[in-house]
């Protein structure tokens, strides 16, 4: 028996095949009992719609000398002044998604929802229109809320830790497995009391992985001294080094590479005697050792999953949301000693340190 077809529902139903095809994709053109008639018939023919059918005439539409390429929305929530390292890591992320994407066939468009912007009902219609329906969402303060979007429509990853509403894919930088690679990487390199300082919002924003894989290492490595972390809503001068002077970490770990001169106010001569290392390269200027949270990379996967997605007809919210994630890895700097010579190992003796599953030198197999 043949497959159903557009043109053989319509057909069955004495209908055009524009009707038949409105009604699938949800067009307010089309009267709402006829919709659903042709949605009931579509369903007991067993007729799958190719999500990629819609964009594909549109853009023959728009010009038939253009060869087609799909369209992917990369959509960007701004309700507020976003800080300079939000701004460079979304355009990170945004350069990985271009990227990838037209390795795929696949065009991407930006959109900013917020008082800058447009709205969520505009967007949805702007979508709409343009059969664009695969979408990348790039990170946002707070909670975003996208149930104003008709997801019957759409399918869509989040480049950032889970959201509510609604619950979708994400992808995400591994920071809890990032810092467990980090602090194997620095012992062996001969440092034993880590120190971490961590900004209070930052750290809820990130469900306190930093420092819940900080803590599992003091705890379950003998011979770490363990150094309170430093954990204010904002790190200041005078706080970082009150807690340093007290606690003297030879080795420290945060977001602010201003710390290396805090450190050095104090009497610390890097690397010789502490070290430092910032826990994002976009905060840096190459001055110090630091995590690559290979944000492009990320932009690649979110990518790959939507359009994975798309081909498979994967609309609406997953029934079962998934996390995604990648490890950051390590850029050496003039603020760490030089890593060990790797010996034989028969020579080697064992660590103490709890092995990983990816090698200390580089930890690669991401906003922080």
């Amino acid at each position: 028996m043949p497959a159903p077809t557009l043109r053989s529902l319509a057909r069955e139903l004495g209908l055009s095949r524009t009707t038949v095809s409105d009604a699938l994709c949800g067009s307010l053109r089309v009267k709402a009992a006829t919709a659903e008639r042709v949605r009931a018939a579509a369903k007991a023919a067993g007729y799958e719609r190719n999500p990629l059918t819609g964009a594909v005439m549109s853009q023959l539409r728009r010009s038939r000398t253009q060869q087609f390429r799909g369209v992917l929305a990369a959509v960007e929530l701004v309700e507020d002044v976003r800080s300079e390292i939000a701004v460079r890591y979304n355009a990170a992320l945004l350069a990985g998604i271009s990227e990838r994407a037209s390795e795929l066939g696949f065009n991407v468009e930006r959109f900013v929802v917020g008082p800058q912007g447009v709205r969520i009902k505009r967007l949805d219609t702007i979508l709409h229109t343009r059969g664009i329906q695969g979408v990348v969402l790039l990170p946002a303060s707070g909670f975003p809320d996208l149930t104003a979007l008709d997801w019957n429509r759409y399918t869509a990853v989040y480049t950032d830790y889970f959201i509510d509403h609604p619950p979708l894919h994400c992808v995400c930088s591994d920071h809890y497995r990032s810092m467990i690679a980090l602090l194997r990487d620095l012992h062996e390199r001969g440092y034993r009391r880590p120190g971490l300082f961590m900004e209070i919002p930052l750290s809820e924003r990130l469900q306190y992985r930093w420092e819940g894989a900080f803590l599992a290492v003091q705890n379950a490595v003998p011979d770490i001294v363990a150094v309170p972390t430093l954990r204010l809503q904002e790190i200041t001068r005078p706080s970082f080094e009150a807690w340093f002077r007290k606690y003297n970490p030879d080795v420290v770990i945060g977001h602010s590479p201003e710390a290396v001169t805090w450190m050095k106010s104090t009497g610390a001569r890097l690397p010789k005697t502490h070290g430092f290392v910032c826990l994002n390269v976009l905060r840096t200027n190459g001055n110090c050792a630091t995590l690559d949270l290979q944000t492009a990379e990320l932009g690649a996967r979110a990518a790959e999953l939507v359009v994975g997605q798309l081909l498979h007809n994967e609309l609406g919210i997953p029934t079962q949301p998934s996390l995604t994630t990648i490890p950051a890895r390590l850029i050496d700097g003039p603020t760490l000693r030089s890593a060990p010579r790797q010996r034989n190992p028969r020579q080697q003796s064992p660590s103490t340190m709890p092995p990983t599953s990816n090698s200390p030198r580089p930890l690669s197999l991401q906003e922080a």
